[in-house]
């Protein structure tokens, strides 16, 4: 038993060594998406952490393999929807965006996984609602 754990504990020694990449892209602030300022300030607390170039890195992501998931999860999240991109993409694209924002915002978005670690993220009805209306994508 007392082996096991032994090995157990330098292989996660070992894994440390393995660290991800932190860096942000550079943001082109002409590129960001623009909206009102209370549906922003919901998307900078909810979204942005994986859904943008503007990622804080929380003190977890230092730490394997909590650290891999996590970038697999901002990865992930910028390549499906990047608010700091919004302009480059084309005028189907953002309205494709826009539907799945819709959608996501009601229930699925911010993941629960987020939401446990960042309590600021927890979206109200209302917020919820008013990203919805803000897309404007009717029902």
């Amino acid at each position: 038993m007392k082996i096991t754990i032994l090995v157990f504990f330098i292989i996660l020694l070992l894994m440390q060594a393995i660290q991800i990449d932190k860096t942000n892209p550079i943001v082109d602030k002409s590129l960001e998406i623009q909206a009102p300022t209370e549906v922003m300030g919901i998307f900078k607390n909810a979204c942005y952490d994986c859904h943008s170039n503007q990622t804080i890195w929380p003190w977890y992501s230092s730490i394997a393999p909590a650290s891999w998931m996590l970038k697999s999860h901002v990865d992930d999240g910028r390549k499906s929807l990047d608010f700091t991109s919004w302009e480059s993409y084309s005028k189907d694209e953002k309205t494709k965006k826009l539907k799945e924002i819709y959608r996501t915002v009601y229930a699925a978005m911010p993941l629960a996984s987020y939401v446990s670690m960042h309590k600021k993220a927890e979206l109200s009805k209302e917020q919820r609602e008013l990203i919805r209306t803000w897309t404007g994508v009717r029902r």
